[in-house]
């Protein structure tokens, strides 16, 4: 059988290459030259507007991402002559101009046989055959989306990006919790003949380039040779975000030699900053709705014992009241002074309950916002005289020593606070030494802090730190840290025979911060006295001495 040749501008020099159709294109698909020999049809009539794709336009865009991308790519389609579907298989490779630049393409094909399960693929704008690049893309992501562990994601990124492109380095860096504008390296591959950067610190306003970057939201390539601390040679940054927020850096390094990466590694790396600033987004979105779910169980569990304590609290004193009055009322007292005993002791039950109640209330006063403070010059001397009469007799029954040490002053120590409220936190904590403090003491110091502060838009001179140190029975060091927390107790089976709800301490933390302060609690251990520390502002600076401090003791 004879075959049908058709050349059109200098097609015939493709003959050579031994393929049945052979043309070339430009971005918007005229042929600058063709060529095509078949035995099977008449192409007396084939030129290029008869020669035409079947769905033209996403021919045009295959066309168009082989000139970007400067890859080849494998497809089959469908073309169009005449009243004939014509099924090709073809590969269509970008022309590179001396200068670097791609205009056109070079088409190869042959013609296939089955031209109806072919004109339902061709419709499509994706290779038949994706190019290697785009597998990656899909296999990175495709690990990416299977976890929402933040950790595991990145490693899985800078693993496969690292391995793929065969660079010295591919790290992850993203924004530290303290201060958006440090990054830090948090996964890394590394080759095993270069240093580890996993942990290191950077501010990106210090490098140029990366500012850049995240500035045009694009890939950077650059030599690093003025940053004398850069073992890199070449490197390539594209910055990863989240609904405009930037959440992190891919940084890849090439240390054995100078490097040139391609516009297909810039994209592929490009795409999948896309992706993986998505990932990691959804992944701490996750970690916090987990941390926040596990609060939220924790404090449902606190509440929950909480009650448990508060009732069998209320319970108690309640019980006493009732008990004592019943006794007084069945007329059970031996004589008046039996009597007297048995309302004494109502009455002293009827306080318990009030003090429990008012703790209650304070603590959901403080949560609500509710609870209002009157800041004015106070006396930090008569605090101490009501705490001194307060512990008396409490330290005495106990034999325990009671020392309050003032600091060494001419003139009265005033503070800027509220009385009642500072009165109740020195009341509360006074009272938790007393309570938890068997043998040994309790000592109260105060010291003059000559430092200029302002609270609300009012400049003060300093502040009185104060703490109260006891010999008690202590607080692990591992609990230490929640013992601030509403509704916690250190261990609710050890202080249980000690009474209370376990509030005192939430409650004096709120008080000493709404006024200004600060508080700190601190024990060396189990058994071995606690010591704590709060601040109130000075209202005026009081002319010090240079002798022994005042003591108050018992």
């Amino acid at each position: 059988m004879m075959s049908n040749i058709v050349e059109y501008n200098n097609g015939h020099i493709f003959s050579q290459l031994g393929a049945e159709l052979v043309f070339t294109q430009n971005a918007q698909g005229e042929y600058l030259s063709f060529y095509w020999k078949s035995d099977i049809y008449n192409q007396s009539n084939l030129d290029q507007n008869t020669f035409q794709p079947l769905v033209k336009q996403t021919y045009l865009e295959r066309i168009q991402r082989v000139i970007k991308r400067k890859i080849p790519e494998q497809c089959n389609y469908v073309f169009c002559h005449e009243q004939f579907c014509l099924p090709f298989e073809l590969i269509i490779s970008p022309i590179i101009l001396s200068n670097g630049v791609v205009e056109s393409v070079l088409v190869m094909g042959r013609s296939l046989d089955n031209a109806s399960h072919l004109s339902i693929e061709s419709t499509s704008a994706l290779p038949t055959n994706p190019d290697p690049y785009q597998q990656l893309l899909t296999s990175i992501a495709r690990k990416i989306r299977r976890t929402l562990d933040l950790e595991t994601i990145g490693q899985q990124t800078v693993d496969s990006i690292g391995k793929a492109l065969k660079a010295s380095r591919c790290l992850l860096l993203m924004p530290t919790n303290s201060n958006s504008q440090i990054l830090e390296v948090k996964a890394e591959y590394c080759e095993p003949r270069y240093k580890s950067l996993l942990t290191v610190q950077i501010k990106y306003n210090d490098y140029e380039e990366m500012k850049e970057a995240i500035m045009s939201r694009n890939a950077m390539i650059f030599n690093p040779s003025h940053y004398p601390d850069c073992d890199a040679l070449s490197i390539l940054l594209v910055p990863t975000f989240y609904q405009q927020e930037l959440n992190g850096i891919i940084c890849l390094h090439q240390c054995d030699r100078p490097r040139s990466w391609n516009e297909a590694e810039q994209e592929l790396v490009q795409e999948l900053a896309d992706q993986v600033g998505t990932a990691m987004a959804h992944a701490t979105i996750y970690q916090k709705l987990e941390i926040a779910n596990n609060e939220a169980k924790e404090a449902s569990r606190l509440k929950s014992e909480f009650l448990a304590s508060t009732s069998h609290e209320l319970r108690t004193p309640l019980n006493g009241i009732l008990g004592f009055l019943k006794l007084v009322l069945d007329d059970m007292a031996d004589d008046k002074e039996e009597e007297r005993e048995f309302i004494d002791q109502a009455y002293n039950s009827a306080l318990h309950l009030l003090n429990l109640i008012n703790d209650i209330l304070d603590i959901a006063k403080i949560e609500a916002g509710k609870m209002e403070f009157e800041l004015t010059s106070i006396s930090w001397n008569q605090i101490c005289d009501e705490i001194q009469k307060f512990a008396h007799s409490q330290a005495q029954k106990k034999n325990l020593y009671f020392h309050i040490e003032l600091p060494s002053t001419y003139d009265e120590i005033l503070l800027y606070a509220d009385y009642q409220r500072l009165l109740q936190v020195m009341l509360n904590l006074v009272g938790n030494s007393l309570k938890f403090t068997q043998e040994g003491g309790i000592e109260i110091k105060g010291e003059i802090v000559p430092k200029q502060i302002e609270i609300n838009d009012v400049i003060l001179p300093g502040v009185l730190k104060i703490s109260v140190e006891d010999t008690g029975i202590g607080v692990a060091l591992d609990k230490q840290e929640r013992l601030f927390e509403t509704f916690y107790q250190v261990d609710g089976s050890r202080t249980k025979a000690y009474g209370g709800t376990g509030l005192g301490l939430a409650i004096s933390k709120r008080l000493v911060e709404a006024m200004g302060g600060k508080i700190s609690f601190y024990s060396m251990g189990e058994f071995l006295g606690t010591t704590v520390t709060f601040t109130v502002p000075l209202a005026q600076l009081p002319l010090l001495r240079t002798e022994n401090p005042d003591n108050i003791s018992e």
